[in-house]
């Protein structure tokens, strides 16, 4: 399977840069454009080529002069920029999530690379990342063995979650004061009150979006070690609750009104009120978890 997410999220990534500059303005160059959107020049010329057609540039030899701004349904969708493993994880906490999982429950690679669509080393590299954790254990054929997770192991977690995110959750208070920043706040907090309004039959899509949450706030920290750490983080709070699903609307519910009052802190620039937030909203997850693991052994 050819992977073109690079270039549709460089693409996506070009359109934006136009968008903040205005229409007969000059592009710099192919070396200085490839170095900015982090691709090769063979890519940054695809991508110029492309724009020119659709009428957002007129590229004349060196020359590339911004004609308009692109429109939104002129971007590529967000399931299309995604990277192989982006997608992997993805439908893999999908396929948790929609499913009956259990400890000692058995996951097939090969069975998921069909499903998914997606390379078996792709699998199998995926789960790895979770087998050094205890949480999957490999057996000898294309198989493994879901272990679960115990109280200790939970408590641990928790405790690390709250580390990272009480950091995270005070650098991306400093991202709100830029524009970027606070235009991700108010999708945030619209998308939030969206679900909040059809909960009753769409509960189920706050997984998604609390992922987007939390990744959102942990991303600010740009420390390559809370990212990859918040997968195993994600897996566990985030796909972890399905098992018990007896008042799973009401704790969605509850869920997303202390989400939305760590975005009310956050968009008053209250940092002492957006810290009590998350710790109310972290010790509502730990206490989650620690029953959802109770009353599913």
């Amino acid at each position: 399977m050819k992977d073109n997410s690079v270039y549709k999220r460089s693409y996506n990534t070009c359109l934006d840069f136009i968008r903040g500059h205005k229409p007969g303005a000059l592009l710099g160059s192919e070396p200085a454009l490839a170095q900015q959107l982090e691709v090769s020049r063979t890519t940054v010329r695809a991508i110029l080529a492309s724009l020119d057609s659709a009428g957002i540039l007129r590229v004349e030899g060196r020359e590339k002069r911004i004609l308009r701004h692109p429109a939104d349904g002129e971007y590529f969708p967000d399931p299309e920029t995604e990277t192989s493993s982006e997608l992997i994880e993805r439908k893999f906490k999908d396929w948790i999530l929609r499913g009956d999982l259990k400890p000692g429950g058995t996951i097939n690679s090969l069975e998921l690379a069909r499903q998914f669509n997606v390379s078996t080393s792709g699998i199998r590299e995926y789960l790895n990342r979770f087998s050094r954790f205890g949480l999957i254990e490999k057996r000898p054929n294309s198989s493994w063995v879901f272990q679960g997770f115990t109280k200790s192991f939970a408590l641990e977690l928790s405790d690390i979650r709250e580390l990272f995110e009480l950091q995270s959750i005070s650098l991306f208070a400093d991202t709100v004061r830029t524009e970027e920043g606070y235009r991700q706040l108010i999708e945030l907090k619209s998308d939030h009150h969206d679900l909040l309004s059809r909960l009753e039959t769409d509960f189920h899509a706050f997984s998604a979006l609390d992922e987007t949450f939390h990744r959102t706030i942990n991303d600010a920290s740009q420390n390559r070690f809370i990212r990859e750490f918040y997968d195993v983080i994600s897996l566990i709070f985030h796909y972890h609750f399905q098992w018990n699903k007896v008042d799973e609307r009401e704790r969605n519910e509850v869920a997303i009104h202390e989400h939305l009052e760590i975005i009310e802190g956050l968009e008053r620039g209250d940092k002492r009120q957006t810290q009590k937030a998350v710790k109310r909203h972290l010790d509502s997850a730990r206490k989650t978890l620690l029953r959802s693991i109770r009353d599913s052994e």
